[in-house]
Formats: structure tokens, C-alpha cells, sequence
């Protein structure tokens, strides 16, 4: 039967993965040959302290590459991304949380999408009650900035075009913000980015996720990308808030005061500031 997947890598970030890495590949090559899919798998050990490196260099069937220190998550994707011999893209974790046997499908709807990402929404998903909480106000910021639905920020698991990632490496960051970013920037710009449910399993070893530092950076990448790809998303609420502060200020001043004050302009002013700022940004970003 012949292959309904065009040629592709699957990048794997690995760091302290000792108790996982190995049967995902093994279950990762499973998946990939009985699908008769055309592809190579790059495994980027990101300075491990454990056993992974040597597991990893025992391995004939995978290209290794390692990282001297830890660099962090985005900057393994990118490493991997870089070296990649095919124009397709598959990324998963190296943890066994993520149903392998879905990238075939995954990779097959690349007819119709720049990246399809496996929306972690199907119907067995383990996921710790501590990230549902800061994720459930993250998603609906990062909705209202993108201005469509986004059914999963920052699924580990999905399938992109090359060269698409490679026009944002600029600002995609090297930590675990790293899938929130490429999101927002595919959809801000206007790629076809489509959601495929998955199975999202509970993880062998430790989870690198810090979750209040993780969200405060999540929180700052979101206030990033929104004001590099929609700053009048951004900016304009605030202009609008100003004006509405401006306006409450001048009734005051006619009806209490019986005189223009201060506050009054210095608020007009601001608020006119902040608007002409934020197009000025929308102009630079249009023109980019």
C-alpha cells in the first residue's frame, strides 16, 4: 500500500528523558514503517545530566545531535529544525505523553494546512489540574489577540511547513514558549493552521514545566507576539481606556470644576499618544 504522507522529520527535543526516550522511538519507528511513510527522525539531546545521552548513541535508527549545556526546549526544536532534511516538520516530546500513531494522519493533512496541530482535546487526556487553571485565561488572551478559537496554545505535538518556522526563528524563544509563539504567529499572519484531537497520557519522569514561572512567560510571549503581529489588538484598549478616563475627567471639569484641568488634557494627550502608536506599529507591521 502505498504512503498517503509526503516526506517529513520528526524533531525530538530530549533533556533527562532516560525513562522514556527509548520506548518512544521504538514505538515512534513502529508507527512510522507500518504507515510506509518516508521520513528520518532527529533527536536533539539537550545537555541531559542523566542517561539519556548514552541510550540516544546506542541508537542506529535516528540522527543525534547534543547540545553541550541545556539551552532549553525551543532551542533543541530549532537545532533540529536547522538540520532537517525534509520540508515538512513533525515535533513531538520525548516523554510518551503524546500518541505517536497520530502523526501519519497528522502529516497527511499538510494538503491543506501550513501546520496542523494535534489539539490535546480528544477523548483520554491527563493533564495536571495546576496547568488547567493559568492555561483556561491564557487561551482565551492569546483567542481574543488571534481573533479565532484556538482549541490548544501549546501542543507539543504537531506538523508545520520548514519554512514557515524558519521566517519567525527571529522571535521564537528558546524555552517552552517556543509552541505558544510559532501559534500566535501562524495565526496572526494568517497561515491555515488546523486541530486535530489527540490522547494526551501522563508523562515517564519528571515534568520541566515551572508553572508559575512558565505562565508569567507565557503571559509576556502572548504580550510580545501581540504587539509585533496585532498591536492594534493591543494598544487600542488601552487608547480606549484613556479616552473614556478623559472623557469622565472633562464632565467633571464642566459640571464641578467650571474649568479645563490638567488631568483632563494630560489624559486626551496620552490616549491620542498610545492611538497614534499603535498605528504607526499596525503600518510598520503591514509593511514587513
Amino acid at each position: 500500500m502505498a504512503s498517503t504522507c509526503p516526506p517529513f522529520s520528526v524533531i525530538i527535543p530530549a533533556y533527562n528523558e532516560e525513562l522514556g526516550i527509548a520506548q518512544t522511538l521504538d514505538d515512534l519507528h513502529q508507527v512510522l514503517r507500518n504507515a510506509q511513510c518516508a521520513y528520518e527522525v532527529v533527536v536533539v539531546n539537550d545537555g541531559s545530566g542523566d542517561r539519556t545521552a548514552d541510550l540516544l548513541d546506542s541508537r542506529t535508527d535516528c540522527r543525534i545531535i547534543h547540545h553541550q549545556q541545556n539551552q532549553g526546549y525551543g532551542a533543541a526544536l530549532k537545532t533540529g529544525i536547522r538540520s532537517a532534511t525534509y520540508p515538512i516538520i513533525a515535533i513531538i516530546d520525548g516523554d510518551g505523553t503524546y500518541p505517536q500513531n497520530a502523526i501519519p494522519h497528522l502529516v497527511a493533512l499538510m494538503d491543506e494546512a501550513d501546520m496542523v496541530v494535534g489539539s490535546r482535546t480528544g477523548e483520554n487526556v491527563t493533564y495536571p489540574f495546576i496547568r488547567k487553571v493559568p492555561k483556561y485565561f491564557l487561551v482565551r488572551f492569546a483567542q481574543w489577540i488571534a481573533k479565532r478559537p484556538i482549541p490548544d496554545l501549546n501542543s507539543g505535538l504537531r506538523v508545520f511547513r520548514k519554512d514557515v518556522a524558519e521566517r519567525f526563528f527571529k522571535i521564537l524563544p528558546d524555552t517552552f514558549s517556543f509552541t505558544t509563539t510559532i501559534t500566535l504567529s501562524m495565526l496572526t499572519n494568517r497561515y491555515r493552521v488546523r486541530y486535530e484531537p489527540i490522547d494526551y497520557h501522563a508523562r515517564l519522569g519528571r515534568s520541566k514545566i515551572k508553572p508559575i514561572r512558565d505562565t508569567a512567560r507565557f503571559v509576556q510571549l502572548i504580550l510580545r507576539v501581540g504587539v509585533y503581529f496585532a498591536p492594534l489588538r493591543v494598544f487600542l484598549p488601552i487608547a480606549s481606556i484613556f479616552y473614556l478616563c478623559s472623557l469622565a475627567s472633562l464632565a467633571h471639569d464642566i459640571f464641578v470644576e467650571w474649568n479645563l484641568t490638567d488631568t483632563t488634557v494630560i489624559l486626551f494627550v496620552f490616549a491620542t499618544q498610545v492611538t497614534l502608536f499603535a498605528l504607526l506599529a499596525d503600518m510598520l507591521d503591514k509593511r514587513v
